[in-house]
Order: structure tokens, then C-alpha cells, then sequence
């Protein structure tokens, strides 16, 4: 059987499996890989808490707190906690089967996960953080998608437990939660369905949506190439409508021709600094609102885009979300060849110097790229090798891709950057790892290759790696075969401080350590 054929019946024996589950209150386990043989459930040993310091992240006043609001965290989209994270400590490992990608998970106030699972559908659920069982749905509107992770995917809880969400009618949607006797439901509560949808060309998806220091909504559509109905990305702003729940004023920003967005954005919260920083396949933006709301450049810098998109990127260009540092200083990967760059500007609307602080590359010369997020705090960055990753195919039948975890630092000048370690043992094929600052430890989701006494037997871990040192410190199963394969969703840190959740393209895996 061709790896493509196995995929295909794979995931429509998700899709059948799983339409039980949205009937019922019963939580159905993610499969494992059929005739998988057995491997290692824990590798490695318990940690030991080793704080990192760093600068607060200040929180949104427009969205949930800080590691509980989107699939980057917060608004710097740093990826870093302040809570702890699991230890390793007898971890338990559950799951739940909804057949598809569940790649952003917040929290409400009650500690209940909120999540958009992407298939077919986007669909919108409310989860219990322990067993993981549907407390109520909201599907999301269907339309085609060209296979950008927006349109469901990116979304953010606002600090009224509103699921702020672009949908693939190329909309936005908030979502409120109603309590009632019977329990809690999902309602729209606002859409910008009258004007919104009729201002994007077609063939453009919204991607991302954020709120800046101001509580304007900020969002980026695709843009369309290599058609003839090709349009660069835009920039723009939805002011939503308080006496109209389907109408937003709408202000547009067109990039230049022949660019494109294929990753979210970051926001300043702190009105004293502001700006919204927004990566295209060929440039770093920062845009700041007109008096009037109009998205408006206030700087922008090309880095090196490279000559192709290399395997373990979607797109050429840029494959990092922009991440805010500090109070000075926003980063990004290049694309550049042979070996990719870590690249940290000065993100002040205006400077008296070159605007590019440093470049680091990364990686092995051939085998570097990423189309993962960054982890910063003020002074380190850590990124991640995606190299050789193109889909599911590639991690199936033993296969893995090229590994890598590297650790940068900004010289105490603040004019250089370094690199402090890296770990070229682990292969993180696809997912957006996080940084509990409580316990020191990075959290990943890894593939391992076949054990030789295990041949063809796909095992993917929940893996963490001491930030100070590089050193992986353990390792937990989550699961075999192509349903735990997180393809580009993100790995999560509970309120509770001892669970991890992972979205896969099962469903979602929790990790909770026992005592």
C-alpha cells in the first residue's frame, strides 16, 4: 500500500470513527498506528525545576490572560509561560478523537478549553480539561480552503470569553459563551458578514486576527499568486458595529504586488510603544492605525528570502510568526541559503542606526529551515528544524526529518547575538513548542525513528529539553502513528501547571503528571 493510499483510508476511518463522539458524551481515545509493536512510554527522568528569569510579557487588556488566550500565548506571541509545566512525574497520557486538527487551545475563566478542531469543517468546542469530553460544538462556516492554517485555525479569546475567529467566508466571527440549566452554549455574537466578505479578492483567506494597544481589530488575508487573479496580501482593521451584530467599519492596506502572509502577527499592548508587526514572504512590517483606523506603514525592512521554498516550509520566505522582545526588539527567520538566519531588529517606529541588530544562522548548511514560531524572552530565542517535513507522508513507515533545537542569545551589548546551545538529537517535524520560565524547560512534540526492534513503528513524544543546557531531560509517548502527528498545531501548558495538551491531526493529547 503507497504511503498516500494508507493516509487516505487512515483519516476517512477517522472521520467515520469519530462523527460517534460529536453524538455522544462518551470520550473515544485517538487510535494508535495499526500493528504498531511496542516502545518506550517514558524516556529519561523526572526534572527538577530550574526557573529562567525574564522580562514580564505585559497582558492584553482586550484578550484572555497571558498562556491563555491563542496558539502563541499572548500578544508578543512570545510561547513562554510563567506557569510550570509537567515534570515527568508517572505522566498519564488521554486523548480525544474528533478527526481533526485541533491547533489553537485557550482557557475561559472556568478553566475549560475552548478549540478550533480544522477539518472539512472547522468546528468550535468546548472541552472538560480533564477528560476531554465535548461539553458543547459550534460548527464553523464551511466553505473551500487553500489550505492556509487561518480561516479556523488562528484565533483568539478576548477577555470576555469571546472565540474572536476568522472563518473561510472570509468573515470574522466573535462567539459568546450562555450558561443556562442545562449547561453552556455557543451563540454568535458578532460578525462583520455585511461588508467584510465582499472586501476580499477572491481566492484570499482572512488568516489572523489580534486587537492592538487600542482595542482595534487588526486581521491579514493570504493574498493570491501564480493565477490570473493574482493580489499581494493586505493589511486591515474591523471596528465592529455596536448597533449592528453583522456590520464592522472595514479600513484596507495593500502590500506591494507579488506578496504574500502565510503566518500570524504580533501586537504591543503597552499604548506607550504600540505597533503591529506583521511578516510577508519578502519583508518585517510594523503598521500603526491612522487617526481614521487605516492600517499604515510605519517601517519596513526585506531580509533574504532564499530562492525556493525548501522542505519544511509551505511557502519561500519567512517561516516565523514576528515575536516581540522586551521593549526593544522583534525576531524572525529568513529563509536564506545555505544555512537559515535568526534574524532580531529594533522595532521602534524610528532609529538611528541600522534597523537589523543581528543575524545567527542555523542549522547544517542544506538541511535549515523552519515554519514554526520563535520562543523569546528579552535576551533568547530558541528555534526549531523543520527540515524535510512536506506532510504527513514523510513521518509515516519509520520516517522522520532532519533534527534540531538551537538556542540563541543577545550579546549584553545588545548589538550581537550568539549561539548557546543546540540539540541535534530531537526531531520536531511540525510543532510550535512553548517554554514554561517556572520550570526551565522547553516543550516539544517529536518523532522519533523506528526503533530497529520495532521496524515501521511510528512513535511521537511529548518531549522536554532543559532550556539552560540544551539536554533533553525526558520523554513521554503520546502516541503511534499518523492521527498523533501534530502538523503544525502547537503544544500547550495547562492553568493547573501539571498538564500538557498537544493538537494532532487526531484530535487532542493530554499529558498530566500523576503527583
Amino acid at each position: 500500500m503507497t504511503r498516500t493510499l494508507l493516509l487516505c483510508v487512515t483519516i476517512l476511518f477517522a472521520a467515520l470513527s469519530a462523527s460517534a463522539q460529536d453524538a455522544s458524551d462518551v470520550v473515544i481515545p485517538i487510535p494508535q498506528q495499526p500493528f504498531a509493536r511496542a516502545v518506550p512510554d517514558f524516556v529519561g527522568a523526572p526534572a527538577v525545576p530550574n526557573p529562567i528569569h525574564a522580562e514580564a510579557i505585559p497582558e492584553d487588556p482586550f484578550m484572555a490572560p497571558n498562556g491563555e488566550s491563542g496558539v502563541h500565548l499572548d500578544a508578543y506571541q512570545s510561547d513562554t509561560y510563567t506557569i510550570p509545566g509537567p515534570l515527568g512525574h508517572s505522566p498519564e497520557v488521554t486523548s480525544t478523537f474528533l478527526a481533526a486538527l485541533c491547533g489553537t487551545v485557550t482557557f475561559d475563566a472556568q478553566r475549560r478549553i475552548v478549540v478550533v478542531c480544522v477539518n472539512v469543517r472547522p468546528v468550535l468546542y468546548l472541552l472538560d480539561p480533564v477528560s476531554l469530553a465535548i461539553l458543547t460544538r459550534f460548527p464553523l462556516p464551511f466553505a473551500q480552503s487553500n489550505g492556509e492554517f487561518g480561516a479556523g485555525g488562528y484565533f483568539f479569546l478576548d477577555n470576555k470569553d469571546r472565540a474572536v475567529i476568522p472563518t473561510r467566508t472570509n468573515d470574522i466571527w466573535r462567539i459568546k459563551e450562555v450558561n443556562g440549566s442545562s449547561g453552556t452554549t455557543f451563540v454568535t455574537d458578532h460578525t462583520c458578514s455585511e461588508n467584510l466578505p465582499s472586501a476580499i479578492p477572491s481566492g484570499e483567506e482572512i488568516l489572523s486576527t489580534f486587537p492592538d494597544a487600542h482595542g482595534l481589530l487588526w486581521f491579514t488575508t493570504s493574498g493570491v499568486s501564480g493565477s490570473l487573479n493574482a493580489h499581494p496580501a493586505m493589511v486591515g482593521t474591523a471596528n465592529p458595529d455596536p448597533t449592528d451584530m453583522n456590520a464592522c467599519a472595514i479600513k484596507l492596506y495593500t502590500l506591494p504586488s507579488g506578496e504574500a502572509i502565510h503566518k500570524s502577527f504580533a501586537v504591543d499592548p503597552d499604548r506607550s510603544r504600540g505597533g503591529v508587526f506583521i511578516v510577508s514572504d519578502h519583508q518585517l512590517y510594523r503598521f500603526d492605525a491612522a487617526p481614521d483606523g487605516t492600517p499604515a506603514v510605519t517601517w519596513h525592512e526585506a531580509y533574504d528570502r532564499g530562492t525556493e521554498t525548501k522542505p519544511g516550509q509551505r511557502n519561500q520566505g519567512s517561516g516565523t510568526t514576528p515575536t516581540l522582545m522586551g521593549t526593544k526588539f522583534v525576531t524572525i527567520a529568513d529563509n536564506a541559503e545555505p544555512r537559515m538566519n535568526v534574524n532580531v531588529y529594533l522595532r521602534a517606529p524610528t532609529v538611528n542606526r541600522p534597523r537589523l541588530v543581528c543575524s545567527e544562522p542555523v542549522f547544517q548548511p542544506g538541511t535549515s529551515d523552519t515554519f514554526n514560531l520563535l520562543i523569546a524572552t528579552g535576551r533568547s530565542i530558541s528555534v526549531e528544524n523543520n527540515y524535510g517535513y512536506t506532510g504527513p507522508q514523510d513521518t509515516i513507515f519509520g520516517g522522520t526529518t532532519t533534527p534540531g533545537v538551537t538556542r540563541i542569545d543577545l550579546g549584553g551589548d545588545g548589538d550581537s547575538c550568539h549561539t548557546v546551545w543546540n540539540n541535534d538529537q530531537e526531531s520536531a517535524p511540525n510543532v510550535v513548542s512553548q517554554m514554561s520560565l517556572a520550570t526551565g524547560l522547553e516543550y516539544t512534540y517529536t518523532k522519533d525513528p523506528s526503533p530497529s526492534d520495532a521496524p515501521q513503528t511510528d512513535p511521537w513524544y511529548f518531549t522536554a529539553i532543559d532550556f539552560h543546557t540544551g539536554q533533553t531531560i525526558y520523554k513521554v509517548l503520546a502516541g503511534t502513528g499518523v492521527l498523533y502527528n501534530s502538523n503544525y498545531s502547537s503544544v500547550y501548558v495547562g492553568p493547573d501547571g501539571k498538564t500538557a495538551y498537544v493538537g494532532v491531526l487526531g484530535g487532542l493529547v493530554r499529558i498530566h503528571d500523576t503527583y
